[in-house]
C-alpha cells in the first residue's frame, strides 16, 4: 500500500519512521524543507522523499496522486484546506493538523467521495477523545469529561521554562484562540490562558493548567453537560505568554514600523521561536490526565486515566512526537487494513466507540511503550457534585 505523509516535521517524521518499518507499506514523505526530508530519510527505512510546496494545489495533487492512504501532518494554518483537497481527491486520510475551521463542513464531501477521513488523531485532541468515545458506550450516561495535557521539556530553562515540542506557530494558536467548553449543558467561551489551576504529578511536580480550545469535536458529538480541556505548563509560563499576547505581540494584523508593514506575530516568531527550539538530544515528556464521570446502573463511576511518556533515548524520537505520531500511525494501520471504515469525517471518539478498534489502538500504543494507568472509583453520589 502506498502511504503519503504530508509534512516531515517533528511529528511527521515519527509517523514516517513507524510506518516505513512495516513491509506492507511503501512510504513517501513530502515537505518543502529539504533538511526535514533528509532527517526523515536518515531515520526511516526505505522511504521516498518529495520536496514540494504543499500549499500549492497543483503540487499537492501531484504528491498524493498515487497514494492509497494520506497522512496529514502539516501546520494548523494550512491543515483545513489540505484536508479538503485530499478528501476531494478521493483519498482516505488520517490527519493530525490542529486547524481552527469546523471539520464537519467537509463531512458531506467525504461522504460523496466515499472517503474515511480521521481527524485530530494525536495526543490531544486524540487520545482523550478516544477514551471518551469508549466510556460513552460503556456508561449509561456521562456527566463530566476533563482532560489535562501538557508537552514539556524535562529541563526548565529561564525565562520561558518551555521548548516547543510541536509546531511553534500552533503553540501560539493555543494561547490566542478562545477556549470553548461545556458547562451545565451550555457552551461557554473563555479567553485562552484563563482559569489557572495548579496540579501535582508524581515524577514531575506542580504544573499550571489553563483553558485552551482543545475540546474540539467532543462539543458536537458528545452530550455530557460538563466538558473541558486544559493545557499544562511549568508555573510562570502562563504569565509571560499573557503579557506578550495582551501587549499585541501575537497579533496577525500588520502595523506600520518605520515605514514597513509588519505583522507583530511575524516579528515575535522570528525572535521567540529560536529561543523555544528543542536542542539536539534535549529530552521532553508528555503528561495527560483524563477524568470521566458518569452513571452506570444505580452507581456513579469516576474513571481516571493517567499517562506519562518520556523521550526515547534509543531512537531520539521526542515524547510529543511519540504520543501524537504513533497514535496517528496506529490509527492509519486500522484504516489501511479495513479494520476501520466510516465514509465521512471521523473524530477520534468515533474510533473509541468501536470496542475492537479501541482495543487495537491501545494494544498498538502499548507495544510502542505508550500506556495509560486506569483507576475507577464507584460511588452513589450525584454525578458532577461533591458529597
Amino acid at each position: 500500500m502506498n502511504v503519503t505523509v504530508l509534512g516531515g516535521g517533528m511529528v511527521g517524521s515519527a509517523i514516517v519512521r513507524d510506518l516505513s518499518s512495516d513491509p506492507a507499506f511503501s512510504v513517501t514523505v513530502a515537505d518543502r524543507d529539504r533538511s526535514a526530508l533528509d532527517r526523515c530519510a536518515a531515520a526511516a527505512t526505505a522511504v521516498k522523499t518529495l520536496q514540494a510546496d504543499l500549499a500549492d494545489p497543483d503540487a499537492l495533487g501531484g504528491v498524493i496522486a498515487e497514494a492509497d492512504l494520506v497522512i496529514g501532518a502539516v501546520p494548523g494554518f494550512m491543515g483545513f484546506e489540505t484536508l479538503r483537497r485530499v478528501i476531494d481527491a478521493g483519498k482516505n486520510v488520517v490527519d493530525i493538523s490542529f486547524f481552527p475551521e469546523d471539520p464537519f463542513t467537509l463531512d458531506t464531501l467525504a461522504r460523496e467521495r466515499g472517503v474515511t477521513a480521521v481527524m485530530d488523531c494525536g495526543l490531544a485532541p486524540g487520545l482523550g477523545n478516544i477514551l471518551m468515545g469508549r466510556l460513552n458506550e460503556e456508561l449509561d450516561d456521562i456527566d463530566t469529561f476533563l482532560c489535562y495535557v501538557g508537552g514539556l521539556p524535562v529541563v526548565r530553562r529561564k525565562p520561558y521554562e518551555y521548548a516547543a515540542v510541536f509546531s511553534p506557530i500552533d503553540v501560539i494558536e493555543e494561547y490566542t484562540r478562545p477556549a470553548r467548553y461545556i458547562e451545565n449543558g451550555s457552551e461557554v467561551v473563555r479567553p485562552a490562558l484563563s482559569d489557572i489551576e495548579e496540579m501535582d504529578f508524581d515524577g514531575i511536580g506542580t504544573l499550571e493548567a489553563f483553558n485552551t480550545d482543545g475540546l474540539r469535536s467532543l462539543a458536537v458529538t458528545m452530550h455530557a453537560p460538563n466538558m473541558k480541556e486544559k493545557t499544562m505548563r511549568y508555573p510562570g509560563h502562563v504569565a509571560l505568554m499573557k503579557a506578550l499576547r495582551d501587549t499585541g505581540f501575537f497579533d496577525k494584523e500588520a502595523i506600520d514600523i518605520a515605514g514597513q508593514r509588519i505583522a507583530p506575530l511575524d516579528f515575535t516568531a522570528r525572535l521567540l521561536f529560536p529561543a523555544w527550539e528543542m536542542k539536539e538530544g534535549e529530552e521532553d515528556l508528555s503528561v495527560m490526565r483524563v477524568i470521566i464521570e458518569g452513571r452506570r446502573g444505580a452507581t456513579v463511576q469516576r474513571h481516571t486515566f493517567d499517562l506519562l511518556d518520556r523521550y526515547d533515548r534509543v531512537t531520539g524520537v521526542t515524547s510529543m512526537a511519540r504520543t501524537t505520531g504513533y497514535t496517528c500511525a496506529v490509527a492509519a494501520r486500522l484504516v489501511a487494513d479495513g479494520s476501520y471504515r466510516h465514509a465521512g469525517i471521523s473524530p477520534p471518539e468515533f474510533l473509541g466507540a468501536r470496542a475492537d478498534v479501541y482495543n487495537a489502538l491501545m494494544a498498538g500504543l502499548a507495544a510502542r511503550g505508550i500506556a495509560f494507568t486506569h483507576h475507577m472509583e464507584e460511588t452513589t453520589k450525584t454525578p458532577g457534585h461533591e458529597e
